[in-house]
């Protein structure tokens, strides 16, 4: 079955990005065992990796890049928040290199990497890890079918090939 919109589409991949060296490294995976399932076209992934799937089908493979612009953007030197040790309130101070899960005024939930620590404040990097990197992706398309009702009205693939039940 090919890809269309509001089917749901499960795939295994191998995520490289470029090193200083030229080589590429594998940072990330989708196995067989536990593939990447997401309904397809409501927006939950980078819009240019659905692109790149859009005429595919089932046992497909695939090999394509996103530059960074048209992955996760552009690393933003401006995207760095001074955070004041007072909203730890006595808690552990996390430690450099960790993820600080933090949320906006809006209720939207996001990461920052914490890149130094000091006696008053601590400095979090808010880019998306991935910024500024371009993408490499590989792998097949193991499943491709329509979206149940419920599915389409949660947003999301349900079942053992999906998201999770409600």
């Amino acid at each position: 079955m090919k890809i269309e919109p509001q089917h749901v589409v499960s795939l295994t991949y191998d995520l490289y990005v470029d090193q200083e060296d030229g080589t590429e490294a594998l940072v990330e995976s989708a196995t067989q065992e536990q593939p990447l399932t997401f309904l397809f076209g409501v927006g939950q992934m980078l819009p240019k990796f659905e692109e790149n799937l859009n005429t595919l089908a089932t046992n497909d493979n695939y090999d394509f890049r996103l530059s960074a612009e048209d992955a996760y953007g552009a690393y933003d030197e401006e995207a760095v928040a001074n955070l004041p040790i007072e909203m730890f309130n006595g808690a552990d101070l996390p430690e450099v290199g960790s993820l600080l899960p933090l949320q906006d005024n809006n209720g939207n939930r996001f990461q920052g990497q914490v890149v130094s620590v000091t006696q008053d404040s601590i400095l979090v990097d808010l880019n998306h890890p991935m910024a500024g990197q371009p993408l490499h992706f590989k792998g097949v398309i193991l499943n491709v079918r329509p979206a149940t009702p419920e599915e389409l009205s949660h947003g999301h693939a349900h079942g053992a090939d999906g998201h999770h039940r409600h």
